[in-house]
């Protein structure tokens, strides 16, 4: 029996097969699924690159330990499709051997990510808003008017009894058997740790993937330093849940530390309290403490799975996202060193030589695109989670709209830290100009990611905020852009201060007016963006990756 065969008959004695999306076509003599007129263009969209790092330093045992877990993220992998779409079964026999079967594998289902969810294959509607964490069915009104404790929680699904009444149900009963796969992996992988903080956290981890209570595995996983290897794994971003923005998805990370690189990133974490205490708003807003704990590294990542793994790549991550760990202890913000180098070379530099004004592209660096992305992940930490009035999560407060929000807040704030930064003399001999230009063209490089992506409507925001302020300045002859550091000075300044104002009142109705004025592509941009497309500019990257990649 197939490993493919064994998944769907997990999946169906949980009920978890869900709406009629996840059923097979209707002529089982010809099983298929056709694209979408004029959807095949999108399918080379995505830049395939090798994931490889260096680990001829590790050890047997640490060689040994990153193939359990390989395993423990192929579950979460699986996991996630049954978040995102449903059982894979249904659909991934049907589109094999046609040119739209690896754009449905980079999706996780038959919607485009990174165009605002539009269906690839025929025989689709629109992806749902609350993707499979809630009921087809279910109205706003009805799970708002529903009296039942922890329906807002990360850590559950909402379904029907047979009454048709809403039950929620815990990830670990509702994906039992698979989470307990995944944790007998990670308890597999601790026992051939070899820093024993590591080895501690992989226990705590397991031990969290059958409880739902990832506290404590979150605040040991911030006590590491040593470790040479690392795994982020488990439900931890609510990206795809675009209905509220509660619940979390499955996905991991293996991920390689760079000594080097962490040793030269390590020393800016001393200036957080300080960055903490300039930001340009009134002081309320800036009353919590930056945790203490917090780290800054450079790894590189050998393996993405689920939430990670789908649509665009991330290439910085900034966890935990607990907001009681953040404030007692920090977050460790991670830079994906050669994730980040493939984006760079074949997309960010190929944008700059079509939309950046030819005296401003020598300023398109590496160290400049590293230093940004690293910042961004940084910011996460400043400004307020709790609200001013109520005390409540920030999160919570704004909904549907708060993972546009902070990333819109970390973009704009990570530019804020970069120019005090440069200001004490901490960013080498790098000019400044260097930094707000490959930010520029890094705008362009996102907001490809659509609508449907909270990076691409943060920055489709900045981009119309910048242009309403004068940041930059667009040659109706050559179609390209030149940034004016006085203009983007004041438009990064005064866009924190929106930013932050917003999420410090908890105001949603300014939020949803903020993501509803700003958050759109215009008909100049949206052109300057075909532009990209006619140059065959990849819009994101993916990657070939996995044990062999590796030589494991």
């Amino acid at each position: 029996m197939s490993k493919r065969t064994l998944f769907t008959i997990a999946i169906m004695s949980f009920g978890l097969l869900g709406c009629s999306n996840d059923t097979p076509p209707e002529s089982a003599a010809d099983p298929s699924y056709s694209a979408v007129s004029g959807s095949e263009k999108r399918f080379d969209i995505y830049r395939r690159v090798p994931l490889t790092a260096d680990i001829a330093h590790l050890s047997k045992d640490q060689r040994h330990m990153l193939k359990e877990m390989f395993a423990a993220a192929r579950i979460m992998d699986q996991l996630f499709w049954l978040q995102s779409y449903g059982n894979p079964d249904f659909l991934m026999p049907y589109v094999k051997g046609t040119n739209a079967a690896m754009f449905t594998d980079i999706n996780y289902g038959p919607w485009d990510r990174l165009d605002n969810n539009t269906p690839f294959l025929e025989g689709f509607q629109k992806k749902p808003l609350g993707a499979k964490f809630y009921p087809a069915d279910m109205s706003k009104e009805e799970f708002e008017a529903w009296q039942q404790i922890g329906k807002d929680g990360l850590y559950s699904i909402v379904t029907r009894r047979d009454d048709g009444s809403l039950m929620l149900t815990p990830y670990s009963n509702a994906y039992g058997p698979q989470l307990t796969r995944a944790a007998e992996h990670l308890r597999k992988a601790a026992e051939l740790a070899e820093d024993p903080i590591f080895a501690e956290y992989l226990t705590l981890r397991a031990d969290a993937l059958l409880s739902d209570d990832y506290q404590p595995s979150d605040r040991r996983w911030m006590d590491m330093t040593g470790n040479k290897v690392d795994f982020v794994v488990g439900p931890i971003e609510t990206y795809e849940d675009r209905l509220f923005g509660y619940r979390t998805a499955f996905e991991a990370y293996i991920l390689i530390k760079d000594l080097a690189w962490s040793e030269r990133l390590s020393r800016f974490v001393q200036y957080l309290p300080e960055l903490q205490r300039n930001l340009p708003v009134p002081e309320q807003y800036k009353q919590e403490a930056v945790g203490g704990n917090s780290q800054l590294n450079a790894y590189d990542v050998v393996y993405y799975a689920g939430h990670s793994n789908a649509g665009s790549k991330t290439i910085a991550i900034n966890l935990p996202n607990d907001e009681e760990v953040q404030l007692s202890k920090g977050t460790r913000r991670l830079q994906l060193k050669n994730a980040m180098q493939a984006k760079f070379e074949h997309i960010l530099l190929p944008i700059a030589d079509v939309l950046i004004a030819p005296a401003q592209r020598q300023h398109i660096t590496f160290d400049a695109f590293f230093a940004n992305t690293m910042f961004h992940e940084v910011a996460h930490g400043l400004g307020i989670k709790k609200t001013i009035d109520s005390g409540d999560n920030v999160r919570t407060a704004l909904r549907e709209t708060a993972s546009a929000i902070e990333e819109g807040k970390a973009d704009i704030l990570g530019l804020y830290m970069v120019t005090q930064l440069h200001a004490k003399g901490e960013l080498g001999d790098a000019a400044l100009e260097d930094f707000y230009v490959t930010f520029m063209a890094s705008i362009f490089r996102s907001v490809r990611f659509g609508a449907a992506s909270a990076h691409g409507k943060a920055n489709m925001i900045r981009f119309n905020y910048f242009l309403e302020n004068g940041a930059f300045v667009r040659d109706p002859d050559s179609g390209t852009y030149r940034v004016n550091m006085v203009g983007m000075r004041e438009a990064m300044a005064n866009l924190s201060r929106l930013i932050l104002t917003i999420q410090g009142d908890g105001d949603l109705l300014a939020a949803q007016r903020l993501l509803a004025d700003r958050g759109i592509i215009g008909e100049q941009l949206a052109a300057d963006l075909s532009r990209l497309a006619e140059a065959n500019i990849p819009v994101d990257v993916s990657f070939e990756q996995g044990e062999k990649q590796l030589g494991l």
